[in-house]
């Protein structure tokens, strides 16, 4: 858990790696299912070409489904869910008819201004996607890609108006789940500042403090 752009997909990565386990984003077990055209995922198309967005039971559903596979049975770190107390409880359902217990939430923190920083410090490649960061990782050819001499751009949602609302959702919706975790004993906070290396070994002592 945590903000957006605090590293969640590179820390779980990082982590399932070293633990031998399956690393289970819920964007990747949409995307999956939909491109497989299973029911769940057929379900879920028809409902983004519509325009809306994917019910909380439907992702349930589909986390359901990808946990009863036999590749999770040595562990597995969940991404991106739940991010709403609701799903919290779909969460707890889906747990409990599989048998399977959580051992921790990590929660990354970093102060707003880091995120902001970098977040709207990202430029994306417009020709073939690679990314760039203004300050942490600039390119060679300036505004132009190192790779294919694209033009560098920022994302729409990169902007700083944007992120701040990004951040105030996470507030209003994300950090309650913090506190249902905490209250349960399974919360691990984090300090998600600085180089993903000095992150990774927080996190690894902080695990194994817990």
């Amino acid at each position: 858990m945590g903000m957006p752009g605090v590293g969640k997909g590179t820390q779980a990565t990082r982590l399932a790696e070293r633990l031998a386990v399956v690393h289970l984003s819920t964007g990747d077990i949409l995307r999956e299912a939909v491109k497989a055209e299973t029911d769940l995922g057929l379900k879920a198309k028809d409902t983004m070409a519509a325009g809306e967005l994917v019910s909380d039971e439907l992702i349930g559903d589909m986390i359901a489904e990808r946990l009863s596979r036999p590749d999770i049975e040595s562990g597995f770190i969940l991404d991106g869910f739940p991010r709403t107390v609701i799903q919290v409880g779909i969460l707890d359902g889906v747990l409990e008819r599989l048998g399977i217990g959580l051992d921790r939430v990590v929660l990354l923190g970093a102060s707003e201004q880091e995120i902001v920083r970098r977040l709207s410090g990202r430029r994306v490649c417009e020709s073939c996607g690679a990314v760039y960061h203004v300050d942490n990782r600039p390119s060679a050819k300036g505004e132009a890609c190192e790779e294919c001499d694209g033009a560098l751009v920022q994302r729409p949602d990169d902007t700083e108006e944007v992120i701040r609302e990004r951040l105030r959702v996470y507030r209003e919706q994300t950090l309650p789940i913090a506190d249902a975790y905490r209250q349960r004993g399974l919360l691990v906070e984090v300090e998600g500042s600085g180089a993903p290396d000095e992150v990774f070994e927080r996190l690894q002592a902080e695990l194994v403090a817990a």
